[in-house]
C-alpha cells in the first residue's frame, strides 16, 4: 500500500484529490494544509474509508515544514507518492502597480514552499531508489495573461523545476510529472481577490 502526501489539502485540487485516493482505499495518506480546523474535519471525513493522518504547517515555512515531516508516525514515513499541490495566486495587477507583498506570497509559496517540502521528501525516496512525485502547476505555466505577471513567473518556475527534477531523479528511479490545469473554479480566485467574492465568480463565467 502506497503512501501518499499531499500539500494543500484542505480546499480546491488538494482537496478533491483527497477524496479520491480516500475512495479508491488503496493508499495510505498524509493530508497537509495550514488550516487546522480544516484538516481535521478532512481527516475525520475520510478516516473511515482509509489509514489517515495530518500535518499542520504552511509550505513557507521551512522549519515548520521539516519539524512536521520529521513528526510524521513510523508507518507514514516512508512516502511513495508527493503531491505537490499546495499553491497561490495574490492580486491581478499591471506589473507597474503590483504589490511587494503580493508578490512575495507568491514566490514563497508557489517556488519556495514546493522546494522546502520536496527535499526532505526526495532525500527519503532516494535511499529506497523509487518514488513519485506529481507538481501542480498550470496553464499560467506554459503561457502569460495580462495583469498574470509574477503568478505566471511563478508558475513557470514550477514548470522549470519539473522539468529538472526528473533529469535529476529520474536515474535514481524517482519519477516527477506535472498536470497543469487551467479555470478550475475553487477558492482560488477569492483568495486572489482578497474575498471579494463577486469578482472572483465573475473569473468563472462562459
Amino acid at each position: 500500500m502506497k503512501t501518499v502526501l499531499i500539500t494543500g489539502s484542505t480546499s480546491g485540487i488538494g482537496l478533491a484529490t483527497a477524496q479520491k485516493l480516500a475512495h479508491e482505499g488503496d493508499f495510505k495518506l498524509i493530508v497537509c494544509g495550514r488550516r487546522k480546523e480544516r484538516l481535521t474535519k478532512l481527516t475525520n471525513q475520510l478516516k473511515s474509508n482509509v489509514k489517515i493522518t495530518s500535518l499542520n504547517f504552511d509550505v513557507r515555512d521551512k522549519k515548520a515544514v521539516i519539524k512536521s515531516l520529521e513528526s510524521l508516525p513510523n508507518d507514514f514515513k516512508a512516502i511513495d507518492v508527493l503531491i505537490n499541490n499546495a499553491g497561490n495566486a495574490h492580486g491581478l495587477d499591471y506589473i507597474q502597480d503590483g504589490s511587494l507583498e503580493d508578490w512575495d506570497a507568491m514566490i514563497d509559496i508557489n517556488v519556495k514552499g514546493l522546494l522546502y517540502v520536496s527535499k526532505p521528501i526526495i532525500k527519503s525516496m532516494l535511499k529506497k531508489q523509487s518514488g513519485h512525485i506529481i507538481n501542480i502547476g498550470s496553464t499560467a505555466g506554459k503561457e502569460v495573461y495580462p495583469k498574470g505577471n509574477v503568478y505566471c513567473a511563478s508558475k513557470h518556475a514550477v514548470d522549470a523545476l519539473n522539468q529538472a527534477m526528473r533529469i535529476d531523479l529520474n536515474k535514481h528511479g524517482i519519477r516527477v510529472g506535472a498536470i497543469n490545469p487551467g479555470l478550475v473554479e475553487t477558492e482560488f480566485s477569492e483568495v486572489r481577490f482578497k474575498g471579494d467574492r463577486q469578482r472572483a465568480s465573475s473569473v468563472y463565467e462562459g
